[in-house]
């Protein structure tokens, strides 16, 4: 029998000093059975870093040819295009040419940097890729906030983040290894 979902509702606030954004979602966020605290705390950490009023999260890892996050503009086109992980090749070249505007968020310290070392020549003719890092012990204390029902205030100043639920906070610096041209 396959696992459903489990249901995280989340209420985050964004403090975007550096893109001039201030607002809270009301997220209902659907964790896939294989996805992990890690996963679904990046997950939200991205919609945050790129938070806007039409940002959705979409099917995720239940479906190939959707993003983790996207953005459509009125008409219907694909304006961001978020995706988590290790996507292959492939993957970046058919949504570089779906989406105006790509990010990719590896995460998991040495593979991630890994990966990044044997793909980055083949993305350089992508000038509308992104791709931002995050380091293994950043996103290991952002699991730890992980729970059903959050409270997230997340600030972004100079680049820089900080996550706090409660009492705890994390601070994250995203590196990145590859802009836009």
């Amino acid at each position: 029998m396959a696992q459903n979902a489990t249901i995280y509702k989340v209420e985050l606030s964004v403090s975007d000093m550096d893109r001039h954004y201030y607002d809270t979602h009301k997220l209902t966020v659907a964790k896939h059975p294989s996805e992990t605290d890690e996963r679904l705390m990046v997950r939200i950490l991205a919609f945050a870093l790129n938070a806007h009023e039409h940002l959705e999260m979409t099917k995720g890892l239940s479906t190939d040819d959707e993003p983790d996050i996207w953005q459509k503009s009125l008409s219907g086109e694909l304006d961001v295009w978020v995706a988590l992980g290790l996507p292959s090749e492939k993957v970046m070249r058919q949504s570089c040419g779906k989406a105006g505007k790509v990010i990719v968020y590896p995460y998991g310290g040495r593979t991630a940097e890994m990966w990044w070392h044997k793909i980055k020549n083949s993305t350089a003719r992508f000038e509308n890729l992104h791709v931002i890092n995050f380091s293994e012990k950043d996103t290991g204390e952002l699991a730890k906030l992980a729970s059903r029902a959050m409270n997230l205030q997340i600030n972004i100043q100079d680049g820089d983040v900080m996550v706090s639920v409660g009492e705890s906070i994390v601070n994250v610096t995203p590196l990145k290894w590859k802009s836009a041209a």
